[in-house]
This record gives C-alpha cells, structure tokens and sequence, in this order.
C-alpha cells in the first residue's frame, strides 16, 4: 500500500537525547556510571512520559537518593541541556514533507509538561499535522495501545503510515499492526528512505 502520512519520533530523531552524554560531561564517566548503576533514572522518566508531573517526580528520585541529589535534580532543572541538539537535517526533512503536502505525525514518548517547554524552545515541533504525545495520552511506547489510538484518530489505515524511530522495539510493536517502520539510526539513512518511497526526490532531502 502507497504511504499516505509520515510518523516521526522525536527523542533521537529529531532531537538528540543523551542524557548519558550530558552527565558524562558534568560528574565525569565513572561518577556518571555509578549514579545510573543505583538510580533507574530512564524509569523515572518514564514515568514522566506517562504523564507524571515534571518536577515532582524527578525531585521526589532525588529525595530518595540525597547522596545524588544535585545531580538528579539536573535532569529538571537543566532538561534542555540533556535534550541537544536537534537533528537539523531531520528537521529539514519534516519541513519538505509538508511543504509536499504530505501529512506528518508526531509519536513521541515526552512529558506533557514538559514537550509543551520544547516546543517552544524548539519551534519546529509546532509544525506537525497531528501530536501524539504520550504525557497527554497516559500510555508509551510500545504499548500496542498508543498505535491503536493513532490508528483511531489519525485518519489512515495502518498499512499506509510510515513510522521512524530510533528504538526497534517500538518499530516492532509497530510492525506487529501493519505499519510500515524505519530504524532510525541517521538522518541521511532516513532520507534515503523518503526518497525510496518516492515521497521526496534527492535534492529535496538534502540537508
């Protein structure tokens, strides 16, 4: 079945999230290694992606662990230094979509709060045809759940939706409902892709 609407995903796609990186620069490696052995901070903010509110529940980690308490609190108060920087050639590639004429999504595990702070920080997440923010929806990737709820409201049947992502087990889940998926590992690879699908031609996909 021809594409008829584009899926992105947005931590990784088109904004690097590396928050490894971030404290790797801040407490250095091996502090960096210790912290992450003891906290679970990526279940933390999966909670947050659920829809938990911002602040408190990173602080609340924090209360747990005074021993890394600053260091926790980063993940509030310093966030867009964790989420840098965007992925410019993606964002190209969202932007020449729509100019097409194509519809283009937004699937993104992301605080409700907190993707409302981006999108001003980062205005290009304003541009979608239709968000799908799992803060607001109360369910994440790769919840069979949250592709069903697209499939409900989104307009088009699965078999026509391409969705890229860097993370396979929600390409899976995907794929699983008929979706068409790309495993997003470089913004050339997934132009390459548009350009494949015949959605973009080359000199419209470059960065």
């Amino acid at each position: 079945m021809a594409i008829e609407a584009v899926i992105f995903d947005i931590g990784n796609v088109l904004i690097e999230w590396q928050p490894e990186r971030f404290y790797d620069a801040e407490i250095g490696v091996a502090k960096r290694r210790d912290m992450f052995a003891e906290v679970d901070l990526h279940d933390m903010n999966n909670d947050v992606d659920l829809g938990e509110d911002f602040r408190d529940t990173i602080y609340a980690t924090a209360d747990k662990f005074p021993q890394w308490r600053d260091e926790i609190h980063m993940w509030h108060d310093r966030w867009f230094e964790l989420a840098t920087p965007a992925i410019d050639h993606s964002v190209h590639l969202l932007r020449a979509l729509r100019a097409k004429g194509i519809p283009v999504f937004a699937l993104t595990n992301f605080g409700d709060e907190i993707f409302a702070r981006a999108q001003k920080h980062y205005t290009f997440l304003q541009e979608f045809d239709r968000f799908y923010v799992s803060g607001e929806m109360k369910m994440v990737k790769p919840d069979p759940a949250i592709y069903a709820a697209v499939e409900t409201t989104c307009g088009y049947a699965p078999q026509g939706l391409l969705f890229a992502d860097d993370r396979q087990e929600n390409l899976d889940a995907a794929n699983k409902r008929g979706w068409q998926t790309h495993h997003f590992t470089s913004p050339q690879g997934w132009a390459d892709r548009l350009v494949s699908e015949g959605l973009l031609i080359s000199n419209e996909a470059g960065p």
